[in-house]
């Protein structure tokens, strides 16, 4: 049918581009940075210049500059999300005799998240200064491959500690620095990692629930209207059975912003979904996305200054102390270096 086509690709289309900000966002070598690169240097040659400088602009405050662009951007979505739910979904919902705290279960999740949201794009990450500096450079042992000992950040002019990274966008040095996120416009650091976590974890929550709820009092109307059972004449005159395709069909003439935003959240729920996965894999060995990226770029080719060049160091994580503990670091980080025991 000519309308599941285009939903699919509105589905699609929705799924690539939030996929492609979850990506991209904090990354100053992105892929998305690459793709605009390599299609400005095509347009160049028909764009006019002043344009061009225009739009280098705008994409460098956008990726490369603290920016509320996507703070506004996440807002207005949960807006949206909300508006629908709160004056189509809960009312006809209320109508059928949900259950009322299953109704209520979003807008408790959208407090906590709320709440999570501002601690965390309102706390300081970890930044590392020039009072701060001596104390942090003993709470984690330099693993030599990634973290060197006696680097100085020749940006804030303070020797790095282990698990540390200058970010570019906030310009300044974040003490276990995971990524930058534009979506709370702020670091992800020792400081605010775990709750960074528990705005995730929240936000998968609260798009899984309307995403349910809002699946439920579709089949619920479907089961109520017997609709399941009936049959219907296509353009030739010929009788079928009705099947998904034409329930799918009849939904969104009848529900189309319902349908639309549950397309919407199910693959939000899905992306936030993958992506809560990896953060909790993160968090139980103890990585930062720093550290995973760049223990798989570095592969073998990192070197001491005293090792030989032709023998290559091998990437070993040396700060997962076992889950319960690797769990419990990122809610209270360690202050100074833990000895080993013997």
């Amino acid at each position: 049918m000519d309308f599941l086509t285009l939903f699919l690709i509105y589905l699609c289309f929705v799924l690539a581009v939030t996929a492609l900000l979850c990506l991209c966002s904090g990354r100053k070598e992105s892929f998305l940075a690459r793709s605009v690169n390599r299609a400005s240097q095509v347009l160049s040659l028909v764009i006019p210049t002043q344009l061009q400088r225009v739009t280098h602009r705008a994409l460098h405050r956008l990726f490369h500059t603290r920016s509320c662009l996507f703070v506004v951007l996440h807002i207005a979505l949960q807006a949206a999300v909300f508006g629908e739910y709160t004056w189509e979904v809960f009312v006809y919902c209320w109508e059928l005799q949900f259950h009322v705290l299953l109704l209520l279960l979003p807008y408790l999740l959208l407090a906590g998240n709320v709440g999570c949201f501002l601690l965390c794009s309102r706390a300081n990450p970890g930044i590392v200064t020039k009072s701060n500096a001596a104390s942090l450079v003993k709470v984690y042992a330099y693993d030599g491959v990634l973290f060197q000992r006696g680097l100085v950040c020749p940006t804030c002019s303070v020797e790095k500690p282990a698990r540390s990274k200058h970010c570019s966008v906030c310009r300044t040095c974040v003490h276990r620095f995971d990524h930058h996120c534009v979506w709370v416009n702020n670091c992800i650091g020792a400081s605010n990692a775990g709750v960074f976590l528990l705005y995730l974890l929240s936000l998968t929550a609260t798009a899984a629930a309307i995403a349910a709820i809002t699946a439920a009092f579709l089949i619920k109307v479907l089961l109520l209207s017997n609709i399941m059972h009936g049959t219907y004449l296509d353009a030739q005159g010929q009788e079928h059975a009705v099947e998904i395709p034409f329930l799918v069909q009849h939904l969104f003439l009848t529900f189309p912003r319902i349908v639309f935003m549950l397309g919407f959240v199910i693959l939000l729920t899905l992306v936030l979904g993958g992506y809560c996965f990896f953060s909790l894999y993160l968090v139980l060995t103890n990585q930062t996305t720093n550290e995973w990226c760049k223990s798989r770029r570095s592969g073998g080719s990192s070197h001491l200054p005293s090792q030989p060049h032709g023998r290559p160091l091998v990437y070993k994580n040396i700060y997962s102390k076992g889950i319960w503990r690797n769990l419990k670091e990122i809610f209270n980080p360690p202050t100074v270096l833990e000895k080993k025991k013997k």
